[in-house]
């Protein structure tokens, strides 16, 4: 069963919305609290600028983001693929300076299990 819509009272950049939205009233609100901040943030690179440029600008901002996010998201984020593997070489390292050398059945040692969760 879908949620009713309901309408939360929300301010950005110094104005009162009335939003109605499925979901959340909570998730209404951080997404407006996003908005607003971003909004001020357009606001003091460009201070003499009205509130439809800064809302058009700051559209576009949010714009490029979410679009770089996408980017990211679709090629894999080559450092989050690093850090895992930069963790997995440092286990590999700890499972083989802890196997005496010349050890006939590496396979067999009960360390070999040590890299799940890495």
């Amino acid at each position: 069963m879908e949620a009713k819509p309901t309408v939360t009272q929300v301010e950005i950049f110094g104005q009162t919305y009335s939003v109605r939205a499925a979901g959340e009233q909570e998730y209404v609100r951080e997404l407006a609290a996003f908005v607003d901040r971003k909004m001020q943030e357009v606001s003091r690179h460009a201070p003499t600028v009205d509130a439809t440029k800064i809302a058009i600008l700051t559209a576009l901002n949010i714009s490029d983001e979410f679009h770089q996010f996408q980017l990211k998201a679709k090629e894999g984020d080559p450092g989050r693929f690093a850090t895992r593997a930069n963790r997995l070489v440092e286990k590999l390292d700890q499972i083989l300076t802890a196997v005496p050398q010349g050890s006939p059945n590496v396979s067999g040692i009960e360390s070999n299990g040590t890299l799940r969760g890495a």
